[in-house]
């Protein structure tokens, strides 16, 4: 690689030390004094919902009426449920540990794709950082393709190949075909035993890569590797700065109890890692998918775990193998995010359906299906809160309010309290606005999801 190349790779590394801040975390004694705050908050909104006189008086009136008796006993069965999984998943959690890298010679060969549409200099970007990696130069293809974009993304990979000594290869789509379609020429055509899907947006560390292909090392029935997205943008607002929070709970809480089972639900389109023999076995089905009569465009991502675990291998996440991406910035690009994130999730939990009951797997059956039920228990669900949502709006808004703010904070304070442990207590503090945010602003994504599942757009392009 010429000395231009090199350059450019530490002035990325540069940018990304000043652009991510260094993460603190908290003390022992610090964390014991926010379990006090916490507790202390708690009481005073417990205490003001059930005994004051006007709440006192609205809990006997519920109580009195069949839609009352409706509310309690819907809203207790979902409770114990949701506690009952909650349990379950803290347990797994404790007992997840990362895989740690494996040696030059154990690490299997891997094609790197990474498909852009409409990214401009992003891709350049990404590229760059992947080839800074601390992976054997020999044992790594990488792949950019151009998806058929309307602005300047063919001139910023070119450019990064060029910085690179053309050490990538380069494809251009003529017309826009889509993101699975542009993987899919990677998948047929890249020589990797692992393949690896890297968004055209986001940035790698120097050994994600090699932290995430550690486990098909270690591990000969590991199907897939999903690694561990942070947010790049966070200082460009409200909602990355809300999202930050989020994003940590999902991979390093949720997905690291899944991967405790082997049973990953999604391998994320920001970095995934997916053994070549998996990869191939169920090519055919993946781009041919449809779903009620129409081409499957979106959730390309979980469509192939799915298709993975049915063969039954293991899906695994890696905490150690970190991606940092850009979200969204306003509230147009993030509902429309989470939308078609919510139609694939409906879609896939339906797909996933035909064989979670079946002998898919020979170990860690009836927890993977404990995980898929409770994916089931939030679609019949979505509906049913949502009308008793509105109706108790209407006719208790306080007591709505009350018990809504209620089950809210504590939720927040679950994530608050598991990010601010592992990283900082600033920060952690945005779990309670994204709560309300998402409580009162986005509430109704889920359900339309449901509703509008056939559509597959992309949405945000």
């Amino acid at each position: 690689m010429d000395k231009i190349g090199i350059q450019k790779k530490q002035s990325l590394r540069d940018r990304l030390s000043r652009g991510v801040s260094k993460i603190k975390s908290l003390s022992k004694r610090e964390f014991g004094v926010l379990i006090i705050v916490q507790i202390l908050m708690f009481s005073a909104i417990y205490a003001v919902n059930n005994f004051s006189p006007y709440f006192e008086q609205l809990h006997f009136v519920r109580m009195q009426t069949l839609s009352g008796r409706i509310l309690i006993f819907s809203m207790f069965s979902i409770l114990v449920f949701q506690v009952s999984f909650l349990l379950y998943i803290a347990y797994l959690f404790f007992k997840y540990k990362a895989v740690e890298s494996v040696s030059d010679e154990e690490l299997p060969s891997c094609t790197i794709i990474v498909p852009a549409y409409n990214e401009g200099k992003l891709v350049y970007q990404t590229l760059i950082s992947i080839a800074a990696s601390d992976f054997p130069a020999h044992k790594m293809e990488v792949m950019a393709v151009d998806d058929g974009s309307s602005d300047d993304t063919w001139y910023w990979i070119n450019k990064a190949n060029a910085d690179l000594g053309n050490t990538i290869a380069v494809h251009k789509q003529p017309v826009n075909k889509g993101k699975r379609h542009a993987l899919h020429l990677g998948f047929t055509t890249g020589k990797g035993e692992v393949f690896i899907s890297i968004d055209s947006d986001s940035v790698v560390e120097k050994n994600t890569i090699r932290n995430l292909v550690s486990p098909f090392a270690v591990n000969k029935n590991c199907g897939a590797v999903a690694g561990n997205v942070k947010v790049l943008n966070k200082n460009q607002g409200m909602i990355p700065r809300m999202l930050n929070v989020s994003f940590v709970f999902s991979f390093e809480f949720m997905r690291a109890a899944q991967s405790s089972l082997g049973f990953v639900l999604c391998t994320p389109g920001a970095l995934s890692a997916y053994r070549r023999e998996a990869v191939l076995h169920s090519l055919t089905d993946w781009i041919d998918q449809k779903f009620l009569g129409r081409a499957a465009t979106i959730g390309e991502d979980r469509a192939m775990t799915n298709l993975i675990l049915k063969q039954g291998y293991d899906v695994q996440f890696q905490k150690n193998a970190n991606v940092l991406t850009n979200t969204p910035t306003s509230f147009k690009t993030l509902h429309k995010m989470f939308t078609r994130w919510g139609r694939s999730n409906v879609r896939e939990t339906l797909m996933m359906n035909k064989f979670v009951f079946g002998d898919f797997r020979t170990k860690n059956k009836a927890g993977a299906r404990f995980i898929f039920i409770n994916q089931w228990v939030n679609l019949l669900a979505a509906f049913p809160l949502m009308f008793l949502m509105f109706y108790f709006l209407l006719t208790h808004p306080l007591l709505y309010l009350s018990s809504a703010l209620t089950g809210t904070f504590i939720f927040a304070s679950i994530q608050m309290l598991f990010f601010s442990k592992k990283y900082n207590f600033i920060d952690a503090l945005w779990a309670y606005p994204y709560s309300v945010f998402y409580l009162f602003g986005l509430f109704w994504i889920f359900p339309f999801s449901i509703a509008t599942v056939k559509n597959g757009g992309w949405l945000t392009r």
